[in-house]
């Protein structure tokens, strides 16, 4: 018997190695959140998916949708995207410019990914925010998707130490109780997490949908706020749970 433990406990190692993250993150990141005046009015977007404090790719199949709502209005940006590598793994970005002062949305439903360790397929729905020449109307509006994050603090403009608040919502009505799972994009591998524990931190909203995160370092923070999907995909004959991340991107900045 105690052979049998000794055995088991060399596979769990193997098999869950140390340090290893399973939470995965829909990642839209613009070049720029905030585009000022005598600055570059090309945002370079790039989409990817991944674990991104480890900074540990997923290719990411040509999403199903990827578009721009500015000033109330949608414009279709899926055939625009060129297919990149983010972290050696299929990625895809747009160069989009400004013309106009506003606030710009951008957001991606992907196709379902296959998550073989949990059995279960992933849609993230994802955005990010930038801003444009002064304008800050419109940053809270919602998109009208599956799930989303609709922001309750200004997506742009933060330091970090600032709080962030958000509503979770699906089918366009709050969830009561929503876990939210957030992580910081880890670009360069300078962070260093303390445990494993703090690779990934879980909140939970209020019965209002209501969340609230104060970011402890300047950067890019992604919160994924995850809901089992009233429906089910196959897979190999059998049909999966599929579980809903309304993820939003929002960067925090030093005070200098």
């Amino acid at each position: 018997m105690r052979t049998f433990g000794i055995l088991w406990f060399l596979l769990t190692i193997l098999i869950f190695p140390a340090g290893q993250a399973l939470a995965h993150f829909g990642m839209v990141i613009p070049s720029d959140s905030m585009v000022m005046q005598g600055e570059s009015k090309t945002v370079v977007l790039k989409l990817s998916f991944s674990h991104p404090f480890e900074a540990e790719g997923m290719d990411l199949i040509k999403p199903t949708v990827f578009s721009v709502m500015a000033n109330g209005e949608k414009k279709d940006l899926l055939g625009d995207l060129k297919k990149v590598q983010v972290m050696n793994h299929t990625a895809w970005k747009v160069n989009y410019k400004v013309k106009r002062p506003g606030v710009y949305i951008f957001y991606m439903e992907p196709k379902p990914y296959r998550e073989p360790a949990e059995d279960c397929f992933i849609v993230h729905y994802t955005k990010t925010v930038v801003t444009a020449f002064g304008d800050d109307e419109g940053w809270d509006e919602e998109i009208g998707l599956k799930t989303e994050i609709v922001p309750l603090s200004k997506p742009f403009g933060l330091y970090a130490g600032n709080v962030f608040q958000g509503i979770v919502k699906l089918d366009g009505k709050p969830v009561p109780y929503a876990q939210v799972e957030v992580e910081y994009y880890n670009k360069n591998g300078k962070a260093k997490a303390p445990t494993d524990y703090m690779v990934t931190q879980t909140i939970k909203a209020d019965r209002n949908g209501l969340f609230t995160y104060a970011a402890p370092r300047a950067g890019w923070w992604g919160f994924a706020a995850l809901n089992q999907a009233d429906f089910k995909l196959k897979h190999a004959g059998e049909e999966k749970d599929v579980e809903l991340g309304a993820v939003i991107w929002v960067k925090f900045h030093d005070m200098k």
